[in-house]
Protein backbone atom coordinates (compact mmCIF):
# COMPACT_ATOMS: atom_id res chain seq x y z
CA UNK A 1 0.00 0.00 0.00
CA UNK A 2 2.85 2.51 0.77
CA UNK A 3 4.12 1.83 -2.31
CA UNK A 4 0.84 2.20 -4.26
CA UNK A 5 0.70 5.98 -2.57
CA UNK A 6 4.11 7.09 -3.39
CA UNK A 7 3.88 5.63 -6.94
CA UNK A 8 0.70 8.06 -7.81
CA UNK A 9 2.55 10.82 -5.74
CA UNK A 10 5.27 10.15 -8.26
CA UNK A 11 3.44 10.27 -11.15
CA UNK A 12 1.54 12.85 -10.02
CA UNK A 13 4.74 14.69 -9.47
CA UNK A 14 5.51 14.10 -12.78
CA UNK A 15 3.33 15.17 -14.89
CA UNK A 16 2.26 18.14 -13.16
CA UNK A 17 3.02 21.81 -15.09
CA UNK A 18 5.52 23.52 -13.44
CA UNK A 19 4.46 27.04 -11.28
CA UNK A 20 7.02 28.88 -9.59
CA UNK A 21 6.87 28.95 -6.18
CA UNK A 22 6.13 32.24 -4.45
CA UNK A 23 8.02 31.67 -1.18
CA UNK A 24 11.94 31.73 -1.73
CA UNK A 25 13.86 31.36 -4.81
CA UNK A 26 13.76 28.05 -6.11
CA UNK A 27 15.72 25.21 -4.96
CA UNK A 28 15.84 26.84 -1.38
CA UNK A 29 12.73 24.96 0.06
CA UNK A 30 13.52 22.76 2.98
CA UNK A 31 13.29 19.23 2.69
CA UNK A 32 11.09 18.94 5.46
CA UNK A 33 8.65 21.32 4.14
CA UNK A 34 8.89 19.26 0.66
CA UNK A 35 8.67 16.40 2.27
CA UNK A 36 5.68 17.52 4.53
CA UNK A 37 3.94 18.50 1.06
CA UNK A 38 4.45 15.16 -0.27
CA UNK A 39 3.24 13.32 2.11
CA UNK A 40 0.01 16.08 2.46
CA UNK A 41 -0.57 14.71 -1.06
CA UNK A 42 -0.74 11.52 -0.27
CA UNK A 43 -3.06 12.00 2.03
CA UNK A 44 -5.13 13.41 -0.64
CA UNK A 45 -4.75 10.71 -3.05
CA UNK A 46 -6.42 10.88 -6.26
CA UNK A 47 -7.57 14.63 -5.67
CA UNK A 48 -3.85 15.30 -5.32
CA UNK A 49 -4.00 16.07 -8.55
CA UNK A 50 -5.88 19.17 -7.78
CA UNK A 51 -3.43 21.11 -5.98
CA UNK A 52 -1.33 23.36 -6.36
CA UNK A 53 1.97 21.91 -4.12
CA UNK A 54 1.92 19.56 -7.11
CA UNK A 55 3.21 22.72 -9.31
CA UNK A 56 5.12 23.62 -6.64
CA UNK A 57 6.98 20.38 -5.81
CA UNK A 58 7.85 19.65 -9.50
CA UNK A 59 9.27 22.89 -9.82
CA UNK A 60 11.42 22.98 -6.44
CA UNK A 61 12.96 19.65 -7.68
CA UNK A 62 13.44 20.79 -10.83
CA UNK A 63 15.21 24.09 -9.99
CA UNK A 64 17.33 22.32 -7.44
CA UNK A 65 18.47 20.16 -10.33
CA UNK A 66 19.13 22.81 -12.57
CA UNK A 67 20.85 24.53 -10.31
CA UNK A 68 23.46 21.51 -9.35
CA UNK A 69 23.58 21.17 -12.98
CA UNK A 70 25.09 24.58 -13.93
CA UNK A 71 27.30 24.36 -10.60
CA UNK A 72 27.89 20.73 -11.67
CA UNK A 73 29.85 22.25 -15.17
CA UNK A 74 31.56 25.56 -13.27
CA UNK A 75 33.57 22.90 -10.96
CA UNK A 76 34.02 20.59 -13.91
CA UNK A 77 35.45 24.24 -15.57
CA UNK A 78 37.69 24.61 -12.67
CA UNK A 79 38.72 21.41 -12.55
CA UNK A 80 36.96 19.71 -8.92
CA UNK A 81 33.69 18.39 -10.04
CA UNK A 82 31.44 17.29 -6.58
CA UNK A 83 30.41 13.97 -8.58
CA UNK A 84 31.01 12.41 -11.74
CA UNK A 85 26.97 11.19 -13.16
CA UNK A 86 27.47 9.27 -16.14
CA UNK A 87 25.71 11.29 -19.35
CA UNK A 88 22.77 11.74 -19.68
CA UNK A 89 21.83 11.06 -15.99
CA UNK A 90 17.86 10.41 -15.04
CA UNK A 91 17.07 10.81 -11.55
CA UNK A 92 13.88 9.06 -11.25
CA UNK A 93 10.78 10.66 -8.18
CA UNK A 94 11.38 7.80 -5.99
CA UNK A 95 15.27 7.36 -6.08
CA UNK A 96 14.72 11.52 -5.46
CA UNK A 97 12.26 10.99 -2.39
CA UNK A 98 14.26 7.78 -1.20
CA UNK A 99 17.47 10.05 -1.46
CA UNK A 100 14.93 12.73 1.06
CA UNK A 101 14.06 10.35 3.21
CA UNK A 102 17.42 9.09 3.73
CA UNK A 103 18.03 12.68 5.85
CA UNK A 104 17.61 12.13 9.75
CA UNK A 105 15.01 14.05 11.05
CA UNK A 106 16.69 16.72 13.01
CA UNK A 107 18.19 17.65 9.54
CA UNK A 108 16.17 17.83 7.46
CA UNK A 109 14.73 21.65 8.51
CA UNK A 110 18.01 22.88 7.85
CA UNK A 111 18.37 21.10 4.65
CA UNK A 112 17.77 22.83 0.74
CA UNK A 113 16.44 20.62 -1.52
CA UNK A 114 19.74 22.71 -3.68
CA UNK A 115 22.28 21.01 -0.95
CA UNK A 116 19.90 17.78 -0.97
CA UNK A 117 20.20 17.13 -4.88
CA UNK A 118 24.66 18.09 -4.60
CA UNK A 119 24.36 15.11 -1.63
CA UNK A 120 22.29 13.16 -4.02
CA UNK A 121 24.95 13.20 -6.98
CA UNK A 122 27.82 13.00 -4.92
CA UNK A 123 27.27 9.67 -3.01
CA UNK A 124 25.67 7.82 -6.08
CA UNK A 125 28.27 9.23 -8.50
CA UNK A 126 31.42 10.05 -6.55
CA UNK A 127 34.71 10.83 -9.13
CA UNK A 128 36.69 7.93 -9.28
CA UNK A 129 40.67 8.86 -8.98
Amino acid sequence: MKQTKLALVAGIIAAATMVAPAHAAPGDMSVATFLAKVDALKAKGIMAMLSSDVGVLKAEATAAGYGYRDRLKKERAAGHPSSCPPTPTKVSQLMWLNHLSSYPAAQRGQTTLNRAMSDMFSRNWPCRK
